[in-house]
């Protein structure tokens, strides 16, 4: 299979139109044309419908395959390229939100830093394509366990902080001078659904371990990344929110009362390329050795 026609097939889905496609990807609509006849020649089946654009049933078992399959090709044109690339003077780092504490931040160089938030799923999707000569990614797991990642490219995590988590709440909730507070107690809370700033809903409920789709209903979505507009929204009655100790102190109107069970904790680890074993070096390796000391 041919990743450029798997590449033009994947842009034409998604954008439901072959003229879009070919803006986007820099060809003629003929040559998108002949891309997706291409393809759906060597795979023997429909892929496309044509009024309206939309992929047939085997157009769209296709699509779940792309992704993962073009990704991979990314990584290993980084990887290749990076044998080829001059030594770096700078630093690019991608971080999710959560992962920025001031211990991570103290780590970097005082100079010659790209730091950009992403996602928790991006930021090893841009170690592995080289978008980021390193990432910063937090979740929630048991005490010492790994972080559960996408299984994007060979790349080596390593674990740089572990801490206490909370609930935030409003200061005036009937919760408030609890000593601890057990999720089992709050899965019929509204809460906060913030996939960027905070701990994403989806992973509380897999660590509850209840019925698929049962409790931990959202009172707001909130879509940003600043955690303290998520901790205000919290202390403003909006819903509870899940947040590491320190991203809760001095949070004006609310409380933060430490999460005693299930026994979890809040990870960061540090993601590097781990292609052919070569060991980081200049502000890489700089930046992983503040962090693991």
């Amino acid at each position: 299979m041919d990743p450029h026609l798997l590449r033009t097939y994947v842009t034409v889905a998604r954008l439901a139109s072959f003229s879009e496609a070919a803006r986007e990807l820099g060809y003629t609509q003929s040559a998108v044309s002949q891309h997706i006849a291409a393809l759906e020649t060597d795979l023997g089946l429909p892929l496309l419908t044509r009024r309206p654009v939309a992929p047939t049933a085997a157009g769209e078992r296709l699509l779940e395959h792309a992704g993962a399959l073009l990704l991979r090709l990314d990584a290993a044109r980084a990887d290749l390229d990076r044998f080829a690339a001059a030594p770096r003077a700078t630093l690019d780092v991608a971080a999710s939100p959560l992962a920025l504490t001031s211990r991570t931040l103290a780590a970097l160089p005082a100079a010659g830093v790209t730091l950009r938030a992403l996602p928790r799923e991006r930021v090893p999707v841009a170690v592995a394509t080289g978008e980021a000569d390193a990432g910063l990614v937090d979740g929630i797991a048991a005490p010492s366990d790994p972080l559960r990642l996408p299984d994007v490219a060979p790349l080596t995590a390593t674990g740089v902080a572990e801490e206490r988590l909370a609930v935030v709440l409003p200061d005036g909730h009937p919760l408030a001078g609890r000593t601890g507070l057990r999720l089992d107690d709050l899965v019929d809370a509204r809460w906060l659904d913030a996939p960027a700033a905070g701990i994403p809903l989806d992973r509380l409920r897999a660590v509850h371990g209840g019925p698929a789709g049962r409790g931990f209903r959202t009172g707001l979505r909130y879509e940003g990344a600043d955690t303290r507009t998520l901790a205000a929204l919290a202390a403003a009655g909006q819903g509870l929110v899940l947040l590491p100790l320190s991203a809760t102190e001095g949070l004006p109107g609310a409380a933060a009362v430490p999460l005693v069970a299930p026994r979890l904790v809040h990870r960061t680890e540090l993601l590097l390329s781990a292609g052919a074993g070569r060991e980081p070096s200049g502000p890489v390796a700089e930046f992983a050795r503040r962090l693991r000391s």
